[in-house]
């Protein structure tokens, strides 16, 4: 059984007034704004709704998932609400940053340790992350973008460092 399927993952589409803030949030000034607030808001609605819901997924209609790893430097958990992109009946998560130019943490945090827990709503898997290579990792970033178009926005502006691509599988 995969990770989608453990967790109950669905991608539903978007309706019109969260397609409208999604072109708004992958523009660079968007982007800017949702980067450095999103998390925060994230934290308190996901409180709110007891994990049912986040502030992308009220807004955009972006079905996000939280991933808990271990902080590479602290040892500390930290937890990130992301974009989950289906792949088989796994998970992908896609390194953009918001179209910013420095790479995740919490894809540092992945690479120095491949284990962590996803959560969708009330479900909470352990998994095990790997990198995503060659077409695998092209069809995960069109996956992306038929989810939230602003993945290509975002790929058009980061130069300089590639994008990285993670799968997660629940752990054996």
């Amino acid at each position: 059984m995969g990770l989608q399927t453990e967790l109950g993952y669905r991608v539903r589409p978007a309706n019109a007034i969260q397609r409208a803030t999604q072109r708004g949030a992958s523009t660079k000034a968007g982007a800017w704004m949702f980067a450095r607030t999103a998390h925060h808001v994230d934290g308190w609605v996901l409180r709110l709704t007891r994990g049912r819901s986040t502030l992308a997924g009220v807004v955009a209609g972006i079905p996000v998932i939280t991933v808990t790893t271990t902080g590479r430097k602290s040892g500390r958990r930290r937890t990130s609400p992301l974009l989950g992109v289906p792949v088989g009946d796994d998970l992908a998560l896609v390194g953009t940053n918001f179209g910013q130019t420095s790479v995740p943490a919490w894809y540092l945090n992945l690479t120095a340790d491949p284990r962590g827990e996803v959560t969708y709503r009330d479900r909470t898997v352990a998994v095990i992350a790997r990198e995503a290579v060659g077409e695998e990792r092209e069809g995960v970033l069109r996956a992306a973008a038929s989810i939230y178009p602003g993945y290509d926005a975002y790929r058009a502006r980061i130069t300089g460092r590639p994008i990285p691509v993670l799968v997660l599988e629940p752990a054996p």
